[in-house]
């Protein structure tokens, strides 16, 4: 589409761009009511907020969230960012984030750009279309 795009990463959407952390992205049961039922056949089946608190959750819903996305034929969130990295999108890390959190630069990968988010806003003003995730 010959598009410019750019990502703007913050808290734990961080852990995408740092080298050691991609492999290892889960994604939490707690307070996420998005989460598809567990058991498809029975889709008012939803799991308790409480339950994702119990050890093991987490690893059972990172499990069958990419059960759920390798079925869907989606690729991984590692395969997408390395798409990103090929089609030469611009991937912004919050700099104000990484502080609180005390990631470096670094940590991340050669392709991320730190820049605080008035920065990605100037750049993002520019943009036709603008999208928050």
């Amino acid at each position: 589409m010959g598009w410019e795009v750019g990502i703007f990463f913050t808290f734990y959407g961080l852990d995408i761009l740092h080298k050691k952390r991609l492999e290892h992205l889960q994604v939490s049961p707690i307070g996420n009511p998005a989460m598809p039922p567990p058991i498809p056949a029975i889709p008012m089946l939803k799991v308790p907020t409480f339950m994702g608190a119990l050890p093991g959750m987490t690893a059972m819903a990172t499990t069958m969230m990419k059960g759920w996305m390798a079925k869907a034929k989606l690729p991984t969130v590692k395969e997408m960012l390395d798409l990103c990295v090929e089609a030469d999108v611009q991937l912004f890390a919050c700099s104000t984030t990484m502080g609180v959190m005390g990631i470096t630069q670094g940590e991340l990968i050669p392709q991320a750009q730190c820049a605080g988010a008035t920065t990605f806003l100037d750049y993002a003003s520019a943009a036709d279309v603008s999208l928050f995730i």
